[in-house]
């Protein structure tokens, strides 16, 4: 696909900062290497992207080699597709690739692991090099991806004024009678048009009760008049997310929606006005919450109340850390990028989620979106 963007996609450069970053990281940690699947990660440091599948196709970084582990039938296909130059170990159908790795990391020293490789293949590297020698390279991975570089960063604001754009497209055609299925294939058409990677990465669109439901209800629904309507969606830029919802009303909303509805908004300043460079993750958390009880709302996760946590991190994944929740004292750094979207359910009859996105600067956060001003508007 032809990059028509104002932003530019993440360049090799980057990802060579990256891989020097992770060796550096394993050296601290005194690991022989680190062993990438078919997952975001492998994307983030190598570039290549790749279908996850019961072939372990990945890479081995040690602090002198990278080597892409691939099936030996798709050894061509690889080669063809974007990634950072290394060399490639091909394993053919009745070869272990376990065996594979093995050998490459050689006798001694320990292999930390993508959190995200199937169980499959962690049994399989058990077998061959011992349990003593796998450790988990999750906390590794996470605390190099979640902080965002400025590239990153200009890839997920263009991403969310994408979908902000979208979002108002769909409201411009929200009207009593439509269907949940029609405005989310709109969603879908305009995100194309708009030239994200291949559309919509999810939109949910609800009505009414539903809309206490925080991912939606089963089945289609038909919107009418005066009903609550909330639609959550993003796409994704060069792999890189955007994720933004709306709750709102087509004519003015009754007392008790407006009054879940201004304070929704007043939790969201909440949670950002908390959000400092050194404070801990569940500090933005419990500001939501204190909001919610000084209404009367909750307390903790009672309902009427937040049935979920304030928010949590994006970049190559949705979800990924770090993740705004009580019990996560992680400091904020300058990088890291998370939603403010402390939704308030009230069972049976509505929920208002209004999700904006805010990234970490030294003087503290920024928003990527407006939050929205008025529930009849996004």
């Amino acid at each position: 696909m032809t990059w028509t963007h104002p932003v530019a996609p993440i360049g090799d450069d980057e990802r060579m900062e990256r891989l020097a970053r992770l060796r550096e990281a394993l050296e601290r940690e005194g690991a022989a290497g680190l062993l990438l699947g078919s997952t975001e990660s492998l994307r983030y440091f190598t570039g290549l992207v790749w279908h996850a599948s019961e072939r372990l196709c990945g890479a081995l970084v040690t602090p002198d080699r990278l080597v892409y582990i691939v099936p030996g039938f798709e050894g061509s296909r690889v080669e063809s597709l974007p990634h950072l130059p290394g060399e490639m170990a091909l394993w053919q159908e009745e070869e272990a690739p376990a065996r594979l790795v093995a050998d490459l990391l050689g006798p001694k020293g320990r292999l930390l692991l993508d959190g995200a490789l199937p169980l499959s293949q962690y049994h399989a590297l058990a077998s061959v090099l011992g349990p003593d020698r796998l450790g988990d390279g999750t906390p590794v991975i996470d605390a190099l991806r979640a902080v965002k570089s400025h590239a990153e960063i200009a890839l997920i604001r263009h991403a969310m004024q994408l979908t902000l754009g979208v979002h108002r497209t769909a409201r411009a055609h929200m009207r009593p009678g439509v269907r949940a299925s029609e405005m989310a294939r709109l969603i879908d058409e305009e995100h194309r048009r708009l030239g994200s990677d291949g559309g919509s990465t999810f939109a949910i669109v609800s009505f009414g009760a539903a809309t206490a439901l925080p991912h939606g209800a089963d089945g289609d629904q038909t919107l009418r008049g005066d009903e609550v309507i909330l639609v959550d969606t993003g796409c994704q830029l060069d792999g890189y997310h955007s994720d933004l919802t709306r709750t709102y009303t087509l004519d003015a909303p009754n007392a008790e929606v407006e009054r879940i509805w201004r304070m929704e908004r007043e939790a969201q300043d909440a949670v950002f006005e908390a959000a400092r460079i050194g404070a801990p993750c569940e500090a933005l958390d419990a500001a939501a919450r204190a909001v919610l009880v000084g209404h009367g709302l909750g307390p903790d996760y009672r309902l009427p109340g937040l049935a979920h946590r304030a928010g949590h991190g994006l970049g190559l994944a949705i979800h990924e850390p770090p993740f705004i929740v009580r019990g996560n004292r992680q400091p904020l750094q300058a990088g890291h990028v998370f939603s403010v979207e402390p939704m308030i359910v009230v069972p049976e009859r509505f929920g208002v989620r209004l999700e904006d996105h805010v990234y970490m600067t030294a003087e503290g956060p920024r928003w990527f979106t407006e939050p929205a001003r008025e529930p009849t508007g996004v």
